[in-house]
């Protein structure tokens, strides 16, 4: 039912082999399954579509919602990789009572969208429409922000968790076309295959709100450079981004480079008079500006 409401979502017609296929289950255990379905109203068939009837649309609906929220809790409570996330969830969102995930939801604030940009749905079943475009459709030269990343297949998000995307950062789109897709985001340059990028949701940013293209991230700082940090990621969830914030990378801060292990990583960077230790990963999550004064000191 879950697929069903997810291919409804993207108006798309669901037929039989399609399910098949996207469950990798076989023939007979799929015609087993929508026969139960079909018997107990959660689904009909109209020709050769099968369609979601109001029971199975709300049983969808609180199954989606149960699982968002428990992506939504590992990423802003737990340790845990967010390559594990879905999987976890996955599991968790079968065992989760309608009490349960609503409790959840007013632990985590009531949040709207899970930590890959998904909405997720109300008590009440409300969903908010997906905006954005696909990366792979974004126009050369404009400003944009990412605000989705898909995490099926999993395949394909590895490949984007490997490239180090983050939820929030703006990108400028290089070059477009069949074989690639450019971009450059927080002082780094992405070659994604369009396969890939259909799979990164994009929308345009104002220009009062576009970042200055100088906005780097802290793991890019040289010996030479003092700079000053201008936010935190939203990557950058909870524990995490706590220890960051009481560690002193707050906005305004004047960083410099100190030592610097021989693999250069972890890094140490002079914040207040203090040598922090960073690891490579953890600094990608802070970003900055170059500090001009320090430049022309030095």
């Amino acid at each position: 039912m879950k697929q069903l409401f997810h291919m409804e979502y993207e108006n798309t017609h669901v037929r039989f082999r399609d399910l098949k296929e996207s469950q990798e289950l076989s023939g007979k255990n799929v015609l087993d399954i929508l026969d139960k379905m079909i018997k107990t109203e959660l689904i009909s068939k109209e020709e050769d579509y099968l369609v979601l009837e109001p029971k199975g649309r709300d049983y969808a609906l609180r199954i989606i919602r149960a699982h968002r929220l428990w992506e939504k809790y590992l990423a802003e409570k737990t340790g845990y990789d967010k390559s594990e996330w879905h999987d976890r969830a996955e599991r968790k969102e079968h065992e989760l009572t309608v009490d349960q995930t609503n409790a959840l939801s007013s632990s985590l604030g009531s949040p709207n969208f899970d930590p890959h940009g998904d909405p997720i749905p109300s008590e009440k079943g409300d969903i908010q429409p997906q905006q954005g475009i696909s990366l792979s459709l974004f126009p050369v030269d404009k400003i944009g922000k990412i605000i989705h990343i898909e995490d099926e297949p999993e395949v394909v998000y590895k490949q984007i968790i490997a490239e180090n995307l983050h939820i929030g950062s703006q990108i400028r789109i290089v070059e477009s076309n069949a074989q690639r897709v450019k971009f450059i985001s927080e002082g780094e340059e992405y070659i994604l295959a369009p396969l890939v990028a259909e799979n990164v949701s994009v929308e345009f940013v104002d220009l009062e709100d576009q970042q200055d293209e100088n906005v780097r991230r802290l793991s890019s700082i040289n010996d030479d450079e003092e700079v000053e940090i201008i936010g935190i990621s939203k990557e950058c969830r909870g524990a995490n981004r706590r220890r960051l914030l009481d560690l002193g990378f707050v906005p305004g801060t004047p960083v410099r480079l100190g030592i610097t292990s021989p693999l250069k990583d972890p890094r140490a960077y002079k914040v207040r008079n203090t040598d922090i230790a960073l690891r490579n990963e953890q600094a990608n999550f802070i970003l900055i500006k170059i500090n001009n004064s320090y430049e022309q000191s030095a």
